[in-house]
């Protein structure tokens, strides 16, 4: 095919740190708090705006407490589970690179005894639900972000549960419907959907989360920037501001203008709209073309926000996997060099192919526009490959 000569308006493709929300500039952050402490009246007044407004627009039950912490979403899901794991059995899902870091976590870091695992090593698959045990503490992340895999919904998950649902949803909120009342942990991070900067992590924790904190102690050393309670008391300050330690209040004006930005288009709703219209560009693609199909195995699995695709033409398909990794490596750069779209090669560890992020600061326009610029690319670099 001819090179196409349309590009995206915005080629921002990477799944994290992701695209700004539309429109962005330097001036959103003329308003940060700079040079004072984060504990003064102004600093905590912004960490916690940040705190009620993530509140607000994902609708979160009014009786969750959210807080930020240390770590981007990593920190997050790791406080959770050394601050909360060890009173009860636990299971733990993982089919992607993340999910099968929390399996490695508990197993050999914690190193609790009672853990049954259900996992995949398959990328695009996910484990069989129905067989995780709602009487232990349930570890698992809603969207693989390096699979492009995701739970279909939360119906899997009790309501009468006498374990913790724990889950890592970095990619998955504010961009697909979550249930967050099957959830006794959410963490997330700003640099996913909102488009925020990195390093800052956020957790919701349910009425039944804060009763086992007060309730159970680890026996094992705890580090501080883990510690969201002492002597089995609830430190409540921190859901009000008063972070584990020094946040970036650059990075916190960032985030204030990004939950603003969702305020102002119609919340949560609007923001799950966003991102499902960019799946539904790139599946139309897919479904028209005969040489790449999704990563993900079951459509009901397909992931809106990291959306991972890979090359099935025949010619490929024979090359082996250091070759196929190889070639899609050129396929990016040639992609990048003619500035059509930036950061779209799978993720290191998954197999060969490209991962798009789709969440809600991604225009579905500048999808529509890097999709002939992957044809152009492929096609290109496959003759080379002959």
């Amino acid at each position: 095919m001819n090179k196409p000569n349309i590009k995206p308006n915005h080629p921002y493709f990477s799944s994290g740190p992701c695209s700004k929300r539309p429109g962005w500039s330097l001036d959103a952050l003329s308003n940060a708090f700079l040079g004072r402490s984060h504990r003064a009246k102004t600093g905590k007044a912004k960490l916690n705006e940040v705190i009620t407004k993530s509140k607000e627009v994902l609708e979160l039950p009014d009786d969750y407490f959210v807080g930020i912490v240390p770590g981007s979403d990593t920190g997050a899901i790791e406080l959770a589970m050394w601050s909360l794991l060890g009173q009860r059995p636990v299971d733990v899902c993982g089919w992607e690179t993340f999910g099968l870091t929390w399996v490695k976590d508990i197993t050999k870091q914690l190193k609790l005894n009672n853990v049954n695992t259900h996992q995949t090593n398959n990328y695009g698959e996910i484990p069989d639900l129905s067989k995780v045990n709602f009487d232990n503490d349930v570890v698992f992340t809603w969207n693989g972000t390096t699979s492009g895999a995701c739970v279909p919904n939360a119906d899997w998950i009790p309501d009468d549960r006498k374990g913790l649902s724990i889950c890592d949803a970095t990619s998955a909120v504010f961009a697909m419907e979550m249930d967050f009342k099957k959830l006794d942990v959410i963490t997330w991070s700003w640099q996913k959907v909102l488009g925020g900067e990195g390093a800052h992590g956020m957790i919701a924790l349910s009425p039944r989360a804060v009763e086992r904190l007060e309730s159970y102690e680890p026996d094992w050393p705890m580090p501080k920037i883990f510690q969201i309670a002492k002597n089995k008391k609830f430190t409540k300050e921190i859901f009000e501001g008063a972070t584990i330690n020094t946040p970036s209040l650059l990075a916190t004006e960032d985030a204030i203008d990004a939950l603003n930005w969702c305020i102002s288009i119609g919340g949560q709703k609007e923001l799950i709209k966003r991102s499902q219209s960019n799946l539904n560009v790139i599946k139309k693609w897919v479904e028209s073309n005969d040489w790449v199909e999704f990563l993900a195995s079951d459509p009901a699995t397909y992931s809106s926000t990291s959306i991972c695709f890979k090359f099935t033409h025949p010619d490929f398909i024979k090359l082996d996997n250091e070759n196929q990794k190889k070639l899609v490596k050129e396929v990016c750069s040639r992609i990048e060099k003619e500035d059509a779209g930036y950061d779209i090669n799978a993720y290191k560890d998954a197999p060969a192919g490209i991962r798009i992020w789709g969440g809600a600061t991604v225009e579905s326009s500048d999808i529509e526009k890097v999709l002939p610029w992957i044809e152009w690319a492929f096609f290109e670099t496959l003759k080379e490959y002959k």
